[in-house]
């Protein structure tokens, strides 16, 4: 009877031994092992970036620039006022209103074009004063008393000189072209005794 009790606890023993090493077995099996791929990003080739069409670069006109650094050389002159065509100015410094009406001529040599003759511009200016009619007077670029070409008349004390006139022609843009865009510059000066009479002019409006 013993040895039976023995024998039955030998192989409850040996069973439970076999038990509890099948987990540990089995873990260890079925262990899976994760591994982590790390991706250096410096040996990836990097794509080229296309190339951008080149554009057509046209280059700028000049022209304005050299217009308003003429305009700026003036301005450092001494009662230089500029007019557009069309524009009125009250003139406190010199009590006149003047009045840039209009471009009557432009026949000065293209800019772009050799001539034998420097041509003229002429302009009309309505003067005021503040206690006178008003009247008009013809200012030129260029003095020349045979061809009726005046470039400073004298009105109410004052010595009226066209200084400048632009934008200057193109053989692409004449006269025609460039009306109601002209601007000039005038001069004012004190009239002194000795100023020619030639230069006295103007037409008196009612």
């Amino acid at each position: 009877m013993i040895y039976k009790i023995l024998v039955s606890s030998l192989t409850f023993f040996t069973l439970a031994t076999c038990q509890s090493h099948t987990p540990a077995n089995a873990t260890k099996t079925g262990k899976v092992k994760n591994t982590t791929v790390i991706t250096d990003s410096s040996s990836q080739p990097i794509p080229k970036k296309e190339a951008s069409a080149m554009s057509t670069v046209v280059p700028p006109d000049d022209q304005p620039v050299k217009t308003a650094e003429k305009e700026q050389s003036i301005s450092n002159k001494k009662n230089v006022v500029y007019f557009k065509e069309g524009e009125n100015k009250f003139l406190k410094e010199y009590e006149m209103n003047v009045t840039f009406k209009r471009m009557l001529e432009d026949s000065r040599c293209p800019k772009d074009v050799q001539c034998v003759w420097a041509g003229n511009a002429m302009a009309e200016i309505e003067v005021m004063g503040i206690y006178t009619r008003p009247v008009i007077l013809q200012l030129s670029t260029m003095n020349d008393a045979s061809r009726s070409y005046y470039n400073t008349q004298n009105f109410n004390g004052y010595k009226i000189s066209l200084v400048e006139v632009s934008p200057d022609i193109t053989s692409a843009k004449g006269f025609k072209a460039l009306k109601g865009s002209y601007k000039i510059a005038l001069q004012f000066e004190k009239e002194t005794p000795g100023d020619s009479p030639t230069q006295k002019g103007g037409i008196t409006t009612k």
